[in-house]
This record gives C-alpha cells, structure tokens and sequence, in this order.
C-alpha cells in the first residue's frame, strides 16, 4: 500500500500457496481477547473455529518492521500449534515525530496514559500533526510458512486533547478528518470499518477470496 508516511522494506517475504477455506481451525496470536472478537467478526467465512494462541505462549517482539514481527508471530504460533496461524502487528507513526512511537507504540510509556502525555508532550508546538495507524497481517501454515501478508492504514491527525470515552491506547487523541470524530468518540462497528485493523483485514479477506 502506498503510503506518505513510512513504508515496509521487506515486504516481499517468500510465499506458499494458500489454504482451502473454510479452514477447521484458525489460531489468532494474541491473548487480546478485544482483537480476538474482532478477528472472529471478520474471520468467520475462513473457519469454522477462530481461537486465541495458547495462554502459555508468549512472543517478543524483535523484529525492525511491522512485517517482520506479524510474521515472526505467526509463524511461531502455527509451529506450537500445527494449525494455520494469522498475526497483526500494529503501532502509530507521527509524521512530525518521523514515525515515532511506530514499532514502539505500545512501549512509550507504562499505561495509555502516559503514553498519550508522552506523545502530547513531544508535539508541543509541531503545526504538522498528521499521523497514521498501520497495521500489518500475515498468515502462516502449521509447517510455519508464510503464505500471506496485507497491510492497512488510517490516515489521521493527533489532537492537543484527548476526545471521547471509548477504546484503548491512542484512541483519544487520534482524530479522523474523514469522519469528524476521534477513534474514541466513534461507535465500535465505525471504528471497525476505518480502522488500520479493519482496513487490513478487509484487503485480507479480498486477497483470501480473489
């Protein structure tokens, strides 16, 4: 996806051929259980059951893209798991910050909070304060092969104060012109349909359904 911000390098990762749908299991490597409803929401068409990687099971992070560490993850699920695997790895990149906090989003601080004044705190007096959410998908089968990847994006901007009660992280700050509302003012099903994890899990299902 071409994108004004900053864009995956190695995108190109060596693939496999796809599976046949529906699939009897998908395992989602995550313990979110927010991002496992979402993921069985859009998930459903491809299997019968989409479940949470096992809770004994943990992943650090260590990869230099958001690619790298979706795949990383997936991969390592479907190998503990020998079922077919997906992953997201998400963050958000500040234009002013060049790409900060990015692959570090969720590390920029111990709560949302902090990490919400911590971003606040370093765009004092920036007039540029477009932004974006990436969020990058990869799909792996249980011999641990990536068979695909797709990225989605939302555009936006950060405001000077957080606006509305709803969902997690950035939300409160993150401001969609498009739409006129923050990620944490608008409803569930809105934020779903334009957000970078909807967006890539819509490309996702159109990849998977050519």
């Amino acid at each position: 996806m071409t994108s004004p911000f900053f864009s995956e390098s190695d995108i190109s990762l060596p693939t496999s051929s796809l599976p046949i749908f529906p699939l009897p299991v998908l395992v989602v490597a995550s313990h979110n259980t927010g991002k496992l409803g979402e993921f069985q929401t859009y998930l459903q068409p491809l299997a019968t059951e989409v479940l949470a990687m096992p809770q004994d099971l943990d992943i650090p992070e260590t990869e230099s893209t958001f690619l790298g560490n979706a795949a990383l993850k997936a991969k390592t699920v479907a190998l503990a798991t020998q079922q077919w695997a997906i992953a997201d790895d998400s963050g958000l990149e500040v234009r002013a910050l060049a790409g900060a906090p990015g692959l570090y989003s969720a590390r920029y601080g111990s709560t949302d909070q902090e990490r919400i004044e911590r971003l606040l705190r370093e765009l004092a007096g920036q007039g540029d304060r477009s932004a974006r959410f990436v969020c990058v998908l990869a799909l792996a089968n249980p011999a641990g092969e990536i068979v695909a990847h797709c990225e989605g994006e939302c555009l936006g901007e950060i405001l000077e104060a957080p606006r509305g009660t709803a969902g997690f992280g950035y939300d409160p700050i993150f401001f969609v012109p498009s739409m006129g509302l923050s990620f944490a003012e608008m409803e569930p099903e809105m934020k779903q349909q334009v957000s970078h994890r909807g967006q890539a899990l819509q490309h996702f299902l159109a990849q998977m359904n050519p």
